[in-house]
């Protein structure tokens, strides 16, 4: 089979451990969505020796170059399209281009959660963060967040208009959404999906006194009931196959989503790896036959 991984990271501690599992057996690519759109090959077992790893793969979007499955661990414009110009071409790319791109926009996620009747946050869209601060009687604490989820977005708690105002000078033109801030914990639960297998974790919110902490580890057991379902049912509104799920509880074990990931990290869990490969082994092998099928009905070529 041959997989390929369409991220400028190919080095990233579960990309990098799912690779070495696969290439025992099979062949492994990369694309740099953000440099040359070349794969960069991987050695797998069956792979040239002389052209390994040379980038020289040609064209990925070429039919003959075309790989069994993508993984795709990217979501800036240029990986999106790239994913895009696979799957029309009859390639299954893990998530899709679709599913990646709405966990992008805050406000359409928070839309299709709540109307799915996700217990997802409560979630209104501003136009910008100016707008917003001039906005009166508004109901503090806030969570204000890009609407655009992005690397180096903007995500932060405010207190107060004076908050407001300081942010209005960096970010006057940004496109926002706005949550009630519920109070909890200050950690975040990170449920992580794949293929239907759940992990867990906890990490101190960056919304938290302080920011951002460590990520402990978290024993599926000490979930509250009903969580690891919810994070399954997650995926199947969203057609996510690799994805996150932050959760706080709002009390008494009541689950509130905060935020949903597309392909997130998932670092340090022990298993992921291996779920990850046998995930893409199985949507290479099912695409592998419907390409025979459709060879087969073609007929011999003239």
């Amino acid at each position: 089979m041959r997989i390929c991984l369409i991220t400028s990271r190919p080095d990233h501690p579960v990309l990098a451990a799912t690779t070495a599992l696969l290439t025992r057996h099979h062949e492994v690519e990369t694309i740099d969505p953000e440099s040359d759109p070349a794969p960069a090959r991987e050695l797998g077992p069956e792979s040239d020796p002389e052209s390994a790893g040379d980038g020289s793969t040609g064209d990925p979007a070429a039919a003959g170059s075309l790989a069994d499955v993508y993984l795709l661990k990217a979501r800036t414009p240029r990986a999106l399209a790239l994913a895009g110009s696979f799957e029309e071409r009859g390639v299954p790319v893990l998530n899709s281009a679709a599913a990646t791109a709405l966990c992008q926009d805050r406000t359409e996620m928070a839309g299709l959660a709540r109307r799915a009747g996700l217990p997802f946050a409560a979630t209104r869209t501003v136009t910008s963060l100016a707008a917003l601060a001039d906005e009166r009687d508004l109901p503090y604490p806030l969570v204000v967040k890009s609407r655009h989820s992005r690397r180096h977005d903007l995500v932060t708690r405010v207190d107060g208009a004076a908050r407001l105002r300081e942010l209005r000078s960096a970010w006057a033109q940004e496109p926002v959404v706005v949550q009630r801030f519920s109070e909890n914990s200050g950690w975040d639960h990170k449920l992580w999906v794949i293929d239907g297998r759940v992990f867990a974790a906890l990490r101190r919110s960056e919304l938290a006194e302080g920011g951002r902490g460590p990520t402990l580890p978290l024993a599926l057991g000490d979930l509250p009931d009903g969580w690891q379902d919810l994070a399954r049912t997650v995926g199947s509104v969203f057609a996510l196959e690799v994805y996150g799920v932050d959760v706080i509880d709002a009390g008494d074990g009541t689950p509130l989503i905060v935020d949903i990931n597309a392909f997130p990290g998932i670092r340090g869990q022990e298993g992921a790896p291996e779920a990850l490969a046998a995930l893409a082994l199985r949507a290479a092998r099912r695409s592998a036959r419907r390409s025979a099928r459709r060879s087969a009905a073609a007929g011999p070529s003239v």
